[in-house]
């Protein structure tokens, strides 16, 4: 049976949870303003008391939790702490945003009812929801990234372009546009989120730029008769390039006349195993993918021969009469 000042406590419990602008008024009890916790902690709420409270409860927005040691919260993670009798305290485990908001700590002192209220604020780790997924354009095409992300505090997002030299920040935000996209900003782009609540959250896009063959490797060979002379030719290009050799008109094909033609990523390598003087002479590397087709030429040479700047062979006949018009000069240089 509830005495006078039960009723009476009673009674300013349920005007706590209808009207929740009733003014706390601090007395023997002792709150602090605001507890910030992390999503996932546990929340300590603390209420000091003396000898002249005679009744003590915990209510939130909505519910009164505990009355005394009886507990009316039907939540599992709220639980009453048995700590000093000078302290009554109540810990919510395993804390959510839903646990966010007021709590009062109600106290019944010499049947004069008082309270004191606290502000809990749940902290959300920075993540990352929604993202692009990676993305693949041609050379010259517009991209654009998005990345979203949340937490509480507001979390910042951060654009990172990875590079040989090291990560570059590109831009501050969720979006990123480019425009004209070319080959050298194909790679991986992370998106950083932080607030400072917990290691930054970071995933990554990755952008690959489609371009026509552009061969960087094509040098001519001298080799003597009845040696192993081999040819290079290298391209970049993505998708990467095919490739095929011909000879004027004709195209080489592996295993024969004695050729082999290896292709291997962003090389191909042709090589004869017993040079002979019909196979001297110029020979055309080309490169093709699905955007475009380019070629070089590579001349095989033999002891002798002379190639100027652009890999371009002069026959040892050719280099004779050059030498013998440069002697003819110089006598006549003389007279």
């Amino acid at each position: 049976m509830c005495n006078p000042a039960c009723f009476i406590f009673m009674v300013w419990l349920i005007a706590l949870l209808v009207y929740p602008g009733v003014p706390a008024r601090s007395g023997d009890s002792y709150l602090k303003d605001n507890i910030t916790v992390r999503q996932g902690d546990s929340a300590v709420l603390k209420c000091s008391v003396d000898n002249k409270v005679s009744r003590v409860a915990w209510l939130n927005r909505t519910t009164i939790l505990f009355t005394g040691n009886e507990k009316w919260s039907l939540d599992p993670r709220v639980v009453l702490l048995n700590t000093a009798v000078t302290e009554y305290s109540i810990k919510i485990q395993n804390v959510n945003l839903y646990d966010e908001g007021p709590y009062v700590c109600s106290i019944l002192t010499n049947k004069k009812p008082e309270s004191t209220k606290v502000h809990l604020i749940v902290q959300v780790p920075a993540r990352i929801v929604n993202i692009s997924t990676d993305v693949s354009v041609n050379e010259g095409s517009n991209v654009s990234l998005v990345c979203l992300a949340i937490g509480r505090p507001e979390p910042t997002i951060l654009w990172k372009f990875r590079t040989s030299k090291g990560n570059r920040i590109i831009t501050e935000g969720e979006y990123v546009e480019m425009t004209g996209i070319t080959k050298d900003m194909s790679g991986a782009y992370d998106c950083i989120t932080s607030n400072d609540i917990s290691p930054p959250d970071v995933r990554t896009v990755q952008v690959t730029v489609n371009y026509p063959p552009v061969i960087s490797r094509a040098q001519s060979t001298g080799t003597a008769v009845g040696q192993k002379g081999v040819m290079w030719c290298e391209a970049s290009a993505v998708p990467l390039a095919d490739f095929q050799w011909y000879k004027g008109e004709r195209r080489l094909l592996n295993g024969f006349n004695g050729v082999k033609i290896e292709n291997k990523g962003k090389q191909s390598m042709l090589t004869f195993f017993n040079v002979s003087e019909e196979d001297y002479g110029n020979y055309t590397c080309v490169a093709m993918n699905t955007l475009g087709i380019t070629n070089a030429s590579i001349i095989l040479y033999g002891p002798g021969a002379i190639h100027d700047m652009n890999n371009a062979a002069l026959s040892p006949t050719s280099s004779f009469l050059l030498l013998t018009l440069v002697l003819t000069l110089s006598v006549l240089s003389k007279f």
